[in-house]
């Protein structure tokens, strides 16, 4: 079934091998809690719970107030010390958290309740439910899934596609998760394909994960699930969601579309993972598995935390720093960010925290940025198929016409343009950067298109008030002519 049919991408060194030879560790709950109210998907949830107020584990503390963000639980019991501006791992660097000091007691909530019936359970309930549950992207995006799934039933999405790629290097998380709980990753999938009503699924797993690919397709017999384990080259970046979609299906998403415009509905396998978790224990997505890696740590591995652990704790749990890191990372060292500091608190969205040295880091990070030779390197790795060289100038004349021609919305933030540029150029980072302005261009434009419609409305609101105005003065004045020219009634004579 696997195509490959996406252009270009890289073979890259893989850096798993060290964080995968242990099994996955549970990190101690931390003192306290810092939970970003942005998980990671760009929105940020709103708080429910006053500071000073008492939470169970499992009690929902903020609700969205868009789709584009989670429900989000506390992971621990104890108390709500404060609500204030932390550093995140957000872009920006810092926004709101709700800090829980842990009670030490895990008090589970009372309300929250399994769903062992989920096959009688109504698709649309079912995916209700699943969005109480916070449940989200666990592949770096944060997405909320019932968000994912509704739209996908709105557009007739009848195909489920799990993303076990987990292409980028130094990131095992999902790896060392299937090979540890497969039967979690089959069973999240038969829930899925329940809320989506689909027709079949595919979990894609990369071609260098020989014992993950084993285990799923032993849980997926064990369980009778009518899915397909599918083996795939494990080129960078298979895993996107765009390039993952065209390997497994040959077909392509639009430009700016979603997959679900052509049929296909994508989730992580971690996310499906979460998904079981909930349907058997009624635990909402408070915790997750994350990679803590690096030439930095003592000793690589992939533990399980709850949500707003500080990294520090991660880092602990990996035996430590090894030296002093150049740089602390979340997320790989081709899509990542740097880290202020490692306060800051696990989120949904991170999957990885690299501790980073000279060693670690490709040269385009500490080298000199010189000017472009246009040798062509970045088109020739694109796996978008775009002229990187050309939305770069674009960019750099802040030419929006000209970035729109070349393509600046396909463009998937891999990294591979820069990794390739001889002359150091931050090529991703810079089309980030000119995709945000655009947003914000649109954004002006929309807002003055809404300005003009109510300025627009309200002329003709007066003008049509005015008419009004004119038309019963108009009446007024023809009745009073109308009265003036006819002639008085004399008297009538009355006898005395």
């Amino acid at each position: 079934m696997a195509r490959n049919d996406f252009p270009a991408g890289l073979v890259l060194d893989a850096h798993k091998a060290q964080a995968l030879r242990e099994p996955v560790v549970e990190v101690p709950p931390p003192r306290y809690v810092a939970l970003a109210l942005d998980q990671g998907s760009g929105s940020e949830a709103e708080p429910v719970v006053p500071v000073g107020a008492s939470v169970r584990l499992g009690t929902i503390v903020a609700r969205p107030s868009d789709p584009f963000a989670a429900v989000l639980h506390a992971p621990v019991s104890g108390r709500v010390a404060a609500i204030e501006v932390r550093e995140t791992a957000a872009a920006g660097g810092l926004g709101r958290c709700m800090v829980i000091e842990n009670d030490g007691g895990d008090t589970r909530d009372e309300a929250l309740q399994p769903c062992l019936d989920y096959a009688a359970t109504p698709p649309d309930e079912l995916i209700a439910r699943l969005r109480e549950a916070g449940i989200a992207g666990l592949g770096g995006a944060a997405f909320p899934t019932a968000t994912k799934l509704a739209t996908a039933r709105e557009r007739d999405a009848r195909r489920l596609l799990l993303n076990g790629a987990e292409c980028e290097p130094w990131i095992c998380c999902d790896d060392a998760l299937m090979r540890s709980s497969a039967g979690d990753v089959v069973l999240g999938a038969k829930i899925l394909m329940h809320a989506l009503a689909a027709e079949s699924c595919v979990i894609a797993i990369e071609d260098d994960k020989p014992e993950a690919i084993a285990a799923v397709g032993t849980a997926a017999r064990d369980l009778g699930a009518s899915v397909t384990v599918t083996a795939i080259p494990a080129v960078y970046p298979q895993g996107a969601e765009r390039q993952l979609v065209t390997t497994i299906f040959g077909d392509e998403v639009p430009a700016r579309g979603l997959p679900a415009d052509i049929g296909v509905t994508c989730q992580n396998v971690s996310t499906a993972a979460a998904v079981a978790r909930w349907a058997r224990t009624g635990e909402p997505c408070t915790s997750r598995v994350v990679t803590v890696t690096g030439s930095g740590v003592a000793r690589p591995r992939n533990v399980l935390a709850r949500i707003g652990t500080p990294l520090s704790a991660l880092i602990e749990a990996a035996g430590g720093y090894r030296g002093e890191p150049l740089r602390l990372i979340t997320g790989g060292n081709m899509t990542g960010r740097a880290a202020p500091s490692d306060e800051l608190g696990l989120t949904k969205a991170m999957n990885c925290v690299l501790a980073a040295t000279f060693a670690d880091l490709d040269a385009r990070l500490v080298a000199q940025e010189l000017p472009c030779i246009r040798c062509g390197d970045c088109a020739t790795v694109c796996p978008a198929a775009l002229l990187p060289q050309q939305l770069h100038r674009a960019a750099l004349a802040g030419d929006a016409a000209g970035l729109l021609r070349f393509g600046i919305w396909d463009c998937i933030d891999c990294g591979c343009c820069d990794f390739v540029c001889p002359s150091q150029i931050p090529l991703a980072w810079r089309f980030r950067e000119a995709r945000r302005d655009l947003r914000a261009q649109e954004a002006a434009a929309e807002k003055a298109a809404a300005a003009r419609e109510r300025f627009e409305r309200r002329e003709r609101r007066l003008q049509d008030a005015a008419a009004a105005e004119q038309c019963v003065l108009d009446a007024v004045r023809q009745q009073a002519r109308a009265n003036a020219g006819t002639p008085a009634t004399p008297p009538t004579d009355r006898a005395e």
